[in-house]
């Protein structure tokens, strides 16, 4: 079952396919269907993927194929899913490789012409000792359209070296996924006593919580359960150079 954008757009990419042949753009279908930004149109293609109505072709920008379309109106305004699915799994993408560096190049190599989706950029980040609070503002990051599955997502730049170990330095930016619970050993956004935000490794430890460095320079930290509240868990890093 489908919501009303969700419809209206693969209608707009039925036409198109049958009149050009082409795919069109996300800024057409932005365009199309009136909306602000590109990360709408991203969601809605995702949602009519993950319900089975078009199929996107691997290896070409942008190309999707509509493998069907509602037969009634009975089909619409059913509630989106709320699960997420992984930008980029950073844990999987570690075990496959070596080194740091090569850590970084395989989680950031993207083709050149995949469309871009904005996240937020919350803030800043203490990969060392813990920060204040993060705050929304207005900044963005582009993301590849085509590394994001359902899920809201959120981005932040790491300040501090107490991650190296695990690939993640100072200054870089992490693509983090929204969620308030997360597996033993996954990297997470930790807010301790509703006022510090980190970015650690998750271990539970009994009836405690630890956050765990990778960086042997730092020492774990431990609070009870009630004092720590996750924010999300890491699925991917950008790096400029």
């Amino acid at each position: 079952m489908l919501t009303k954008k969700q419809y209206d757009l693969l209608l707009f990419l039925e036409k198109r396919l049958k009149d050009t042949g082409v795919s069109p753009s996300y800024d057409e279908m932005k365009e199309a269907l009136d909306l602000k930004s590109k990360s709408g149109i991203h969601r809605l293609i995702t949602g009519l993927e993950e319900r089975g109505f078009i199929r996107r072709l691997p290896h070409r920008a942008r190309a999707v194929e509509v493998l069907r379309v509602p037969e009634n109106q009975d089909q619409l305004n059913a509630p989106l899913r709320s699960d997420s699915s992984k930008i980029t799994d950073f844990n999987e993408m570690k075990n496959q490789v070596g080194g740091v560096e090569a850590a970084i190049g395989t989680n950031t190599d993207v083709l050149p012409d995949s469309e871009a989706v904005e996240l937020p950029m919350v803030g800043k980040i203490a990969a060392g000792t813990p920060i204040e609070a993060l705050q929304d503002n207005s900044n963005h990051v582009d993301v590849p359209a085509s590394l994001l599955g359902l899920g809201n997502h959120y981005a932040l730049e790491v300040e501090g070296d107490s991650m190296i170990e695990a690939g993640i330095n100072d200054g870089d930016t992490v693509v983090i996924q929204k969620c308030t619970t997360a597996e033993n050993g996954a990297i997470v956004v930790a807010l301790v006593d509703q006022e510090e935000a980190t970015l650690k490794t998750l271990r539970r430890k009994g009836g405690a919580v630890a956050l765990e460095p990778a960086n042997a320079a730092y020492q774990t930290r431990t609070f009870q359960p009630e004092r720590v509240r996750i924010q999300g868990r890491l699925v991917g890093l950008i790096r400029k150079y």
